[in-house]
């Protein structure tokens, strides 16, 4: 089929009513578009078919994670450009191109139909979550879905996360390391928390026990570290046991509900609490109060998105919720700290660190790109397409102030109302070692 680039990029002109930014590069060796502009290829016109099927997001996640299209160029570039043609062309632009009534999208699909080559679609590449029944959030489903992104295999997240095997933002310094900025997340935690010598620590999603050995090695707490995860946890008693810590340490396969050996002197909740769903939040909060001890503190880390003209059109993103975080929910920080506060929680600090999770998963994703075949051997090629996508889209997102992440201290008060905090509350900005 002749230049077949020409083609689809005076459709997508025609839809959007303006020049395309990006050039493409079909299957058939056409290009078309401005000379050095980010290039999409479309290896396989089975990509079309996929979009056809499935307009938007989740057509198009189909055909990259399947490898039918892909990026020629810098993949944040190319991504900023696409973000602008077709998500934010104004507050109803994703809509605006929907309706099958509207002429132009019709002509699109005709446009499409043509180039698209013989039905039916394709199936869905073997690395997209199977269609879910049943509720939201319960221990049986949130297992599922928690095995779906940490079960990748440990091989897999050494050579994305390097040495720290941290998975959560980073707190940065200029010019400093990932595993520089990932101990010092990992030290703010515990300063925040106010842990000493033979102090009982809870680590909610503890991980691949990173936060633990850190908490246990440099300030003697004794902590319990609890993740759905079978192989993270194996992963962690070895490492655990390779640093001589097994008499501080103890890590569970438990879910967060069950619980029931507090209280504990603080908890720890890093990248966690975006697992837990809008429907459980209170309990989720409830229960760590319950687990607390009076004067106890809690460190929430948790990614937020902005809220919503109407609360209610919130939608999980497609391509997150098919391919890498099922069920994963955010809501906006108010939301959160408001429902900590229901519980029964004193809020004493909230510090917002979104620059640091955009820095942190730049870093993520230059360490993928860098050992691009053994991750490949590592898990899949779909896979490893599915966390460069996610990723380098998601670092855009927080530097566009699209989503955030904080940390926010809360304390169970005392029976009086004491919080059992230092005057200036932000005495550990200072380092434990001064």
């Amino acid at each position: 089929m002749a230049d077949a680039a020409s083609r689809l990029t005076a459709l997508a002109e025609e839809l959007l009513g303006e020049p395309l930014s990006v050039r493409i590069r079909a299957w058939d060796g056409s290009e078309s578009g401005p000379p050095g502009a980010p290039t999409l290829v479309i290896r396989h016109r089975r990509a079309l078919r996929r979009l056809l099927w499935k307009p938007g997001e989740l057509g198009l996640a189909r055909a990259w994670v399947a490898g039918e299209i892909d990026v020629d160029g810098n993949l944040y570039e190319t991504l900023d450009h696409l973000a602008a043609l077709l998500w934010e062309r104004g507050a109803d632009a994703k809509d605006s191109v929907h309706p099958v009534r509207d002429p132009r999208v019709r002509a699109f699909a005709r446009g499409l139909v043509e180039l698209a080559g013989p039905w039916p679609p394709p199936a869905p590449p073997a690395e997209e979550v199977r269609r879910r029944t049943g509720a939201m959030h319960t221990k049986r489903r949130d297992k599922k879905a928690i095995s779906h992104h940490y079960d990748v295999g440990n091989d897999f997240y050494e050579l994305v996360l390097g040495p720290s095997m941290v998975y959560s933002c980073a707190y940065w310094e200029d010019g400093g390391s990932l595993e520089d900025a990932q101990r010092d997340k990992l030290d703010l935690v515990c300063r925040k928390l106010a842990l000493k010598e033979g102090d009982r620590l809870l680590d909610v999603g503890c991980g691949w026990g990173s936060m633990a050995i850190h908490a246990a090695r440099e300030y003697g707490a004794r902590v319990t570290g609890v993740t759905l995860s079978i192989e993270q946890a194996a992963y962690a008693r070895k490492r655990i046991a390779e640093e001589g810590l097994t008499d501080r340490i103890e890590i569970r396969v438990q879910d967060y509900r069950d619980v029931r050996d507090g209280p504990y002197d603080a908890i720890s909740s890093i990248g966690m609490a975006e697992h837990v769903g809008s429907v459980r939040y209170r309990e989720y909060a409830d229960d760590l109060y319950a687990l607390l001890k009076p004067g106890g503190r809690l460190l929430n880390h948790q990614i937020a998105r902005r809220p919503e003209k109407d609360e209610d059109a919130y939608r999980i993103d497609e391509f997150i919720d098919a391919y890498v975080f099922p069920d994963g929910e955010l809501a906006p920080v108010g939301r959160t700290v408001g429902t900590l506060e229901e519980a029964g929680f004193e809020v004493r600090d909230v510090e917002a660190i979104r620059e640091h999770y955009a820095l942190t998963l730049r870093r993520w994703v230059a360490n993928l790109e860098q050992h691009w075949q053994q991750a490949v051997r590592a898990t899949s090629p779909g896979r490893a397409r599915v966390w460069r996508l996610y990723m380098a889209a998601s670092a855009l997102s927080f530097e566009h102030n699209k989503i955030g992440v904080n940390q926010i201290l809360v304390v169970r008060p005392t029976e009086g109302g004491g919080a059992r905090m230092p005057l200036r509350a932000r005495a550990w900005t200072a380092s434990a070692t001064g």
